[in-house]
């Protein structure tokens, strides 16, 4: 966790107009500067099949169908932050938009959990959600990286 109490997690950019996107690798969560090389390219995903097609040569982080699934629900969404803060976690827990408890991260039904959220509640107008069967897992997005962080700062200066 850094002095800004943002624990690792991940990040993507859309790829364009696309559902494609840009998303940091597994393992990469402890560099301080990230270069292309430390990304995967998503170019096709199947969340009913767990399914990811990638280029690049790093390995995508094991919640890019979770960044899809946002891509997905909202257009307008250009960038996806996922980071770890157990006091943010906790308390924005059933505050905001939040995922079942009983639904790990990384899977497929997480991503499901997300396009949910984007139907039944107002997660568009926050950008902010609660990943409950994670513990200190919060994602937020934005038109861009700029807009997700500030999401992310604003939640961690209000908690």
């Amino acid at each position: 966790m850094d002095a800004s109490r943002i624990g690792f997690g991940n990040l993507s950019i859309r790829d364009g107009a696309t559902n494609g996107f840009y998303i940091t690798a597994s393992a990469t969560g402890g560099i301080s500067e990230l270069t292309p090389a430390h990304c995967a390219r998503v170019v096709a995903y199947d969340f009913a099949r767990n399914w990811l097609r990638c280029e690049g040569s790093a390995i995508a982080s094991s919640e890019s169908l979770t960044h899809a699934a946002v891509y997905e629900s909202e257009a307008k969404a250009g960038a996806v932050i996922h980071g770890h803060n157990l006091k943010l976690w906790a308390a924005l827990l059933g505050h905001a938009p939040t995922t079942s408890k009983a639904v790990d991260y990384g899977t497929p039904e997480m991503a499901y959990e997300v396009r949910r959220l984007f139907k039944t509640t107002d997660v568009k107008s926050g950008k902010i959600f609660v990943m409950a069967g994670h513990k200190g897992g919060v994602v937020t997005f934005g038109k861009d990286l700029e807009e997700a962080f500030t999401v992310l700062e604003r939640a961690i200066g209000n908690e």
